[in-house]
């Protein structure tokens, strides 16, 4: 392959790596951490050491905070958190592409109610059709555990919200925003798996696993996708993170043992098709595509 044709495919590859990276660290978190401290302190640990290893990245304290990016940042973060908390949650009982899935139902419609155009509704005809496949309401025969479902669905709304405030903040460095949010993230969550796991989350294993999980599925990701948006259309790059939930999916076959059946499958393609068709046809920046809002700093 030549220089320049590999200098081409480079930010696709970044976005496919960064998916890949959140989603391997995500299956290592549910077979490592979840053991041993649950998912409460799984989320402790991940959203703590993230931002330690963020905050000693970016060194946030170098930028200055007006009084009302602070607060921007305080409600992004404290979204950040919840959403992770409440997806982590969800993962006790349900397979992870799945969950993931589910919680597109977020993104998808603060995407779709920014725009309101006609195209939108064949969108919001796939994600319904999509998600009518997997949610447990009594007339589709889903198996899914309802509590599971919930939690999925909880990580949506904070992920909608994630948008929201972060938009207000957009204005800032990522570095400097996402570090930050980080850390509120952390304040939210440390406390719940503290109450959780107790001392247990200072077991050298845990910390061990707990680092690795921060690195691969933090890091990582964020480094590929800051490059990536250097030199991505915007519809290009929401249209690959939207690969996201399938991505899940296939890892979590691979690395968890979790086979999902062919409606499963099918409701995963509906969702899919339905963030691509909305980041292909967006007029907006990157930040309200379905997939590209969360790209710096969930856990999933």
């Amino acid at each position: 392959m030549s220089a320049s044709r590999l200098q081409r495919f480079t930010p696709f590859l970044a976005v496919l790596g960064s998916v890949t990276a959140l989603g391997v660290g995500t299956s290592w978190a549910k077979q490592l951490l979840f053991p041993a401290v649950g998912a409460q302190g799984t989320t402790a640990v991940r959203v703590g050491l993230s931002a330690v290893l963020l905050l000693l990245l970016w060194r946030p304290w170098r930028w200055r905070l007006s009084r009302a990016d602070a607060t921007a940042i305080a409600c992004y973060g404290a979204a950040l958190g919840g959403m992770n908390l409440m997806f982590y949650l969800s993962l006790r009982t349900l397979p992870f592409g799945l969950a993931v899935a589910i919680e597109f139902a977020g993104p998808l419609a603060v995407a779709i109610w920014s725009s309101r155009r006609a195209v939108d509704f064949a969108w919001v005809a796939l994600a319904i059709a999509g998600l009518g496949l997997l949610l447990p309401l009594g007339l589709n025969g889903s198996t899914l555990d309802p509590v599971g479902v919930l939690h999925a669905l909880a990580a949506a709304v904070f992920w909608a919200l994630y948008i929201v405030f972060g938009k207000r903040a957009g204005h800032l460095h990522a570095g400097h925003s996402v570090s930050l949010g980080l850390l509120v993230a952390a304040l939210v969550v440390v406390p719940v798996g503290v109450a959780h796991a107790g001392a247990s989350l200072l077991s050298p294993s845990v910390l061990l696993a707990g680092l690795l999980v921060a690195a691969v599925s933090s890091a990582i990701p964020i480094s590929l996708e800051m490059m990536a948006l250097k030199r991505l259309p915007k519809e290009a790059f929401g249209i690959m993170i939207s690969m996201e939930p399938a991505v899940a999916a296939v890892l979590a076959m691979g690395l968890l043992g979790e086979h999902l059946s062919p409606a499963q499958w099918l409701a995963i393609a509906c969702i899919v098709a339905a963030s691509m068709g909305s980041a292909l046809t967006a007029g907006r920046p990157v930040g309200e595509t379905a997939g590209a809002s969360k790209r710096l700093a969930s856990g999933a």
